[in-house]
């Protein structure tokens, strides 16, 4: 229930309250975000754009404002329509939070990137064009900004990309990059009355779990952020039978690297690491992204009320912009703490401090 009625509220905060509440009401978990792709294009196409909202698959681009002024900044928000397949109960507010799957990651983004477009207008200093893309929580080859980016020219012309990813207000500048990779040691079956007639699939994969528990934490200093490399087992799978010499086992290893390592350098780093033996196959490649800290528009953000910087550990779409040269950050007003968790929610203050720090931003950005 409400805690609070909606009618005593600055007109402002209710509509940002009501978007995040809407938005959290449409379910979209990763593959499923069509229903909240056509709602959202639905509700932007009623204002006075710069042009039509261009689709792609599940995916929209949204060209807010175009002055055609030379030197002017452009500058793209963008947010994931998608959410883990998490526990949540239904769509409500309650003690000042909203709950809901996507609450904090990152549905609060969305609910800023939406009420700024339908608040901003002729105030913008800037050229604005809004971004809305699905299946960002998956695999890097299936996340449809990737298809976006390569197919929107107009995207090609920014200046600066804001990623509204949960970051509490805070500016989260550059990103790690991450690799999945497939190791799989082959053995012998045999009886395990008789283990010498095998050939234990498991037990030659000791050496590289030793070297891993070993394995400390890279610091990488770049542009006054801390950022650390790191490798860490996250699934094993092995085994025929309780009776059984297993002849396979199988380890995902994640390889964290800093945004000044290349995509085929950190390759190389796991290959070295898992030595000489057991078959690796790269199942997911995302590269990382360099901090930023030193653009004008970001410092103009600082300005703004933006809290930080702080450097981003984990992966985010900042990578994608960066590949193309287009600096970008990571700024959003969802919780981080609450990504991905069961029950998720998020404190609705933050949502009325990020939109006005970005309408601030947006609106004396210039030149």
């Amino acid at each position: 229930m409400l805690t609070q009625t909606l009618s005593t509220r600055n007109p402002t905060e209710t509509t940002l309250e009501e978007t995040l509440l809407w938005l959290c009401g449409i379910a979209s978990p990763i593959g499923e975000e069509k229903a909240l792709c056509d709602a959202v294009s639905e509700r932007l196409s009623r204002l006075p754009l710069a042009g039509p909202i261009r689709r792609y698959g599940d995916s929209i681009v949204v060209p807010l404002v175009r002055r055609r002024e030379q030197g002017l900044a452009h500058v793209v928000l963008a947010g994931h329509l998608d959410t883990v397949r998490t526990e949540n109960g239904p769509a409500r507010i309650e003690n000042g939070r909203c709950f809901g799957s996507g609450a904090a990651d990152m549905k609060s983004g969305l609910a800023v990137m939406i009420v700024t477009a339908e608040t901003l207008g002729k105030l913008s200093g800037c050229d604005v064009s809004l971004v809305f893309y699905a299946r960002e929580e998956g695999p890097f080859a299936e996340n449809e900004l990737g298809r976006v980016l390569d197919e929107d020219a107009d995207l090609k012309t920014a200046d600066l990309a804001v990623c509204l990813e949960p970051s509490d207000n805070r500016l989260h500048l550059g990103c790690c990059g991450s690799i999945q990779a497939t190791v799989t040691f082959d053995g012998k079956t045999g009886h395990s009355a008789r283990p010498w007639e095998g050939e234990n699939a498991i037990t030659k994969a000791a050496g590289l779990l030793a070297r891993l528990a070993a394995l400390a934490p890279i610091e990488h200093q770049i542009d006054g952020m801390l950022y650390r490399t790191t490798t860490t087992v996250t699934l094993a799978n092995g085994g025929r039978g309780r009776n059984v010499v297993p002849d396979v086992f199988t380890l995902n290893l994640n390889h964290r690297f800093a945004p000044t390592t290349s995509l085929a350098q950190a390759q190389t780093d796991v290959l070295a690491i898992v030595g000489e033996g057991p078959r690796v196959e790269f199942t997911d490649l995302s590269p990382a992204a360099m901090p930023n800290a030193s653009h004008p528009l970001v410092k103009k953000l600082t300005a703004a009320g933006a809290r930080g910087p702080e450097p981003k550990q984990a992966w985010t779409d900042v990578a994608r912009f960066s590949q193309l040269g287009i600096a970008a950050i990571n700024f959003g007003p969802g919780e981080n703490a609450q990504a991905h968790q069961k029950n998720e929610s998020t404190d609705l203050s933050l949502l009325v401090q990020g939109y006005r720090i970005l309408f601030r931003w947006l609106s004396a950005a210039g030149g």
